[in-house]
């Protein structure tokens, strides 16, 4: 999980930078499960919920286990801001079923933030933009990267658009929890999954820096 953490970090140093004009930031990490429609019973491969795409390719739901997520914003003058977000899955799923390929899927994306109050200690967060997933697809391979650094998996890439939107409250001073729901719209994602469209359901926990 290389990326993720340079990614993080990389956004870190951004947040820091951006402080001096900024009016509050906030640091936070959750997790959370995806939801997608599966094939009908007609239509799935030997009751594996998995199915054949128009290209002939087997293709699964993209859903079910645990996905953890780190991110982080600045906001500044009139509630308006912006984030960065990583989502990916804690361990490794199996492709097909039990005895499948292993995967795992990471999605990253890059959103416009805007935090209305609704008292003290509550507030909404309603976010919307634009990112990326890599779904990689580990097996042993004869390289270079696989040999020497462990990287042996292959990586499908499309583009994503996100929106959503969480329910911020401060349990004790700077600490807040935010139950949240996002949608994505993965484009061309059916190449693999049964599906462009899939939610995202879970929490956060962060800490606000400035104001809260």
């Amino acid at each position: 999980m290389r990326t993720p953490a340079c990614l993080a970090t990389l956004f870190a140093i951004v947040v820091l930078c951006s402080f001096a004009s900024a009016q509050q930031g906030d640091a936070y990490i959750g997790g959370g499960t995806l939801l997608s429609s599966s094939p009908s019973s007609s239509e799935s491969l030997g009751g594996s919920n998995c199915t054949l795409n128009s290209s002939g390719n087997v293709v699964c739901p993209e859903k079910g286990g645990f996905y953890l997520n780190l991110g982080g914003d600045v906001i500044f003058k009139k509630r308006i801001g912006a984030a960065f977000d990583i989502h990916w899955r804690a361990s490794d799923g199996n492709f097909g079923g039990p005895g499948g390929q292993p995967y795992r899927p990471l999605i990253f994306t890059f959103n416009g933030v805007y935090q209305p109050r609704l008292s003290k200690k509550a507030g909404l967060d309603l976010f919307g933009g634009i990112g990326w997933q890599s779904t990689r697809f580990y097996s042993y391979q004869p390289t270079t990267n696989c040999v020497y650094f462990g990287a042996c998996y292959t990586s499908s890439n499309h583009f994503v658009v996100d929106v959503g939107g969480g329910l911020r409250y401060y349990v004790w001073g700077h600490v807040f929890l935010r139950p949240e729901l996002r949608y994505y719209q993965i484009v061309n994602n059916t190449d693999v999954f049964t599906s462009n469209h899939v939610i995202h359901v879970g929490a956060s926990i962060g800490y606000t820096i400035g104001p809260e």
